[in-house]
């Protein structure tokens, strides 16, 4: 599903930023389409249900190669049935816009 988010680009972050905290995570969080937990005001955490491995596979292939283009990776835990996605900005040891961004745009390969 398309939404503000997913015409978003995730942009460079070298650091320097203040993770977001907060009613600003709060307000991004809501922007989401469900399913997403905020973990300790760090990272994002979800988990998607396949019907068995290959399809979890090509999924997970899928996230790789938007997390390519878009230059922002997730921890991808794959196994039979099941991927779970963690995100975070590395740079600034906690979440910025553009996790939020990856978030929706992995909620629309679905």
């Amino acid at each position: 599903m398309k939404t503000e988010l997913t015409e978003q680009k995730c942009g460079p972050c070298e650091g320097g930023v203040r993770p977001l905290k907060g009613e600003a995570l709060r307000a991004m969080h809501q922007r989401l389409e469900g399913g997403w937990k905020v973990v300790d005001e760090h990272h994002l955490e979800r988990e998607y249900a396949f019907p068995d491995f290959r399809t979890a596979l090509a999924f997970t292939n899928r996230v790789g190669e938007l997390a390519e283009r878009e230059g922002h990776h997730p921890d991808i835990h794959l196994s039979w049935g099941k991927v779970r996605l963690v995100l975070w900005t590395h740079a600034i040891d906690g979440l910025s816009e553009n996790d939020f961004i990856l978030a929706a745009k992995v909620d629309a390969l679905r």
